[in-house]
């Protein structure tokens, strides 16, 4: 399995790192990114590579192993970018980078339920291995109210169908619990197959879309990481996000709007920054990336 690191060139030039930086790399999943940046600046800048998925940095480990490099890579979640910091005694960070898609590892090896072609426990954790305080997709489908789940599903997924999901969802386990990804695939399909009859996309794709978002607390952590990870850029440090869908996008602009607002940035692209046709052609999954980025240009004081 190969993840194709998406907007490789234009993240990284738009980044526009110098030497003596301090990167991070909040979604490190197959060090595409942090690869690229020691490939132009070797041990001229630290990375600090993070990553949820223990698996991530195992992987990480291997893929930069016999690189020359300054690169420190930490299992935890990118809204911890200000406790990281704090441990390893630095103050502040030059470049952040944020690649909000999920993996083709997690996809396709995780094991974990991201994928509705696959048969596997509804887990949906960027966790390799969740504790009983972990809410996974098997709890929230198996115990949330029948108009929370609509809610989310709606909410996150922009499912137009959410009611009818969710009621199916519900009388389905009055029978027995929801434990596969294949489970919950025929109950969706059960309520409303019909209704995507000449769709091309699958019916369960924004459902798990949803489970996946609260499963993980992905929209929270996002407006977190970007107030915090601003607050830690240094003077002309900036930013970089890549989103891949519209609830993600939408956080992104705004929070990049209104620092401008408020006279503490820059917008670099005054449109997000999307894949070349060649691109979208090689790697299908990267058609609905858009990237932007900030650059901070006065300290917000309380």
């Amino acid at each position: 399995m190969k993840h194709v690191t998406v907007l490789l060139k234009e993240t990284i030039d738009g980044l526009n790192i110098q030497k003596g930086d301090i990167v991070i790399d909040g979604t490190l999943g197959g060090a595409g990114h942090t690869k690229e940046i020691i490939s132009r600046f070797g041990k001229d800048v630290k990375i600090i590579g993070l990553d949820l998925d223990k698996d991530a940095i195992d992987r990480s480990e291997i893929i930069l192993k016999d690189l020359e490099k300054d690169v420190v890579l930490v299992n935890a979640g990118f809204q911890e970018i200000d406790k990281v910091l704090e441990n390893l005694n630095l103050l502040h960070t030059d470049k952040i980078l944020l690649d909000l898609g999920i993996s083709s590892f997690q996809l396709e090896e995780a094991g974990r339920g991201f994928s509705f072609q696959k048969d596997e426990p509804l887990e949906m954790t960027m966790k390799k291995n969740p504790g009983g305080e972990d809410l996974t997709a098997y709890d929230i489908v198996n115990t949330w109210g029948e108009e929370n789940l609509a809610d989310i599903i709606y909410g996150f997924g922009e499912e137009r169908y959410s009611r009818k999901i969710a009621k199916a969802i519900v009388d389905a386990r009055k029978d027995k619990e929801i434990k596969t990804t294949f489970d919950l695939v025929r109950i969706i399909e059960s309520a409303v197959l019909k209704n995507y009859r000449g769709l091309k996309i699958h019916p369960a794709t924004r459902t798990f879309q949803a489970l996946r978002i609260a499963t993980n607390s992905e929209l929270t952590n996002l407006e977190n990481v970007i107030e915090k990870g601003f607050d830690k850029l240094s003077v002309n440090g900036r930013m970089a996000i890549i989103s891949f869908h519209s609830l993600e996008d939408r956080i992104i602009k705004k929070a990049f709007r209104d620092l401008k607002d408020k006279g503490y940035a820059n917008i670099i692209n005054k449109k997000p920054i999307v894949p070349s046709e060649e691109e979208r052609k090689d790697n299908p999954r990267s058609r609905s990336a858009k990237l932007r980025l900030i650059e901070k240009i006065n300290k917000i004081y309380e």
